[in-house]
């Protein structure tokens, strides 16, 4: 019989990362022989001196808590990456700021919006990552990103207290104006702000968070537009990771990608801020009909504009062909419906009009780099 091994888990189970992540790690442990877990809910200080004489295997837990009694342990480790310093040998799990970003940045110019802000925490690696690859994609776009700069003294660093510098901040923004906070927990802040303010969301200002986190987006008024993550199976390659460790393989600072998905679309980014109303007529309609074999002359057809000037639109405000955003917004539609349902590629295949599967698999293919089914596995939860 295997020895069972035993496996310390330092995670925050209070946010949507940390327990996706666990959901991941039980996964393997429940098709993998079950492991033991030693999990600490009050804090690692006070769990250091039990861990050490638990006996413990493995262990998987935030870099921010690392100390020198665990690494004297000397076990099998992967840490969760929050920040830059760490031990280079360790094994991480790190989040990809490069796709999330990405993604709130294409969402947030989707809408046709013209003004952008970045609002997260300062001197918070992740966050700073994610602000520097947010404001790079925008100016590409040729648009420049406000960046919030939270209040310095300690004393105001408190969300009770923080709240009036980020109401003068959001009071003096352009509007309407597009704005990615570093996670779900800043958006709901933000939301919070504009309401006291009297600003409308997402008319003035459009939100949109990290994480997918339904508690803390459904809370807010209105519900916040999340950029989901696949944390799930980022946990459950870390487990898988971990066994091999437990097993002998040598810890060379082998890394876990947490990846975006896609956008969950809520209120809080419903919007469509484009001043040309033929060209806003369009986009509206081909959103609406994107399950449906949709012709460039019949988008035309919706609009008071010939095709050569409803083109010269598209091209001046989306910088894309009507085609293309036909082609874009049906594949995204595909894309959320791989993730979030449990239809086969055949019945999508149908809802869609596609004559075959290898048609929609080329169409896929030619704007996402993926084929349909290894988009399904790489992006959706098991």
């Amino acid at each position: 019989m295997k020895e069972l091994k035993r496996v310390i888990l330092l995670l925050e189970s209070s946010r949507n990362f940390g327990r996706e992540l666990l959901y991941g790690i039980a996964r393997y442990s429940r098709l993998h022989s079950p492991w033991s877990f030693y999990r600490e809910p009050s804090g690692l200080k006070t769990s250091v001196p039990r861990l050490t004489n638990w006996n413990a295997s493995g262990i998987i837990m935030r870099d921010s808590l690392i100390t020198k009694e665990l690494l004297d342990l000397e076990l099998p480790t992967i840490l969760v990456l929050h920040d830059a310093e760490r031990p280079k040998y360790l094994p991480t799990v790190i989040t990809d700021a490069k796709t999330m970003t990405k993604l709130a940045a294409e969402h947030l110019l989707n809408r046709g919006l013209k003004h952008f802000a970045f609002c997260g925490f300062k001197n918070l690696f992740w966050s700073n990552h994610r602000e520097n690859r947010f404001q790079n994609y925008i100016e590409e776009a040729g648009f420049e990103v406000h960046i919030y700069q939270p209040p310095i003294k300690h004393k105001f660093k408190s969300w009770y207290y923080e709240q009036s510098f980020m109401k003068d901040w959001l009071a003096k923004l352009p509007k309407p104006i597009g704005i990615m906070a570093c996670n779900d927990d800043r958006g709901q802040h933000i939301l919070e702000v504009c309401k006291s303010l009297g600003i409308k969301v997402p008319e003035e200002v459009a939100v949109i968070g990290v994480d997918n986190d339904q508690l803390i987006c459904d809370l807010g008024e209105p519900p916040l537009t999340s950029v989901a993550l696949n944390t799930e199976s980022a946990g459950y390659a870390a487990a898988e990771l971990l066994d091999r460790l437990m097993d002998g393989e040598k810890m060379k600072g082998q890394e876990i990608i947490v990846s975006a998905t896609h956008v969950v679309k809520r209120q809080s980014t419903d919007l469509l801020a484009i001043d040309d109303q033929n060209v806003a007529d369009a986009i509206r309609f081909i959103r609406q009909n994107a399950k449906n074999k949709l012709r460039v002359d019949d988008v035309v057809a919706q609009t008071c504009l010939g095709r050569r000037s409803l083109e010269s639109g598209f091209r001046k405000i989306l910088h894309r062909s009507v085609q293309e955003e036909i082609r874009r917004v049906r594949v995204e539609l595909i894309s959320q419906m791989l993730i979030e349902t449990n239809l086969t590629v055949t019945e999508i295949t149908a809802l869609f009009n596609f004559t075959d599967f290898d048609h929609i698999s080329r169409y896929f293919k030619k704007e996402k780099g993926l084929g349909l089914r290894e988009f399904r596995k790489l992006n959706r939860k098991c």
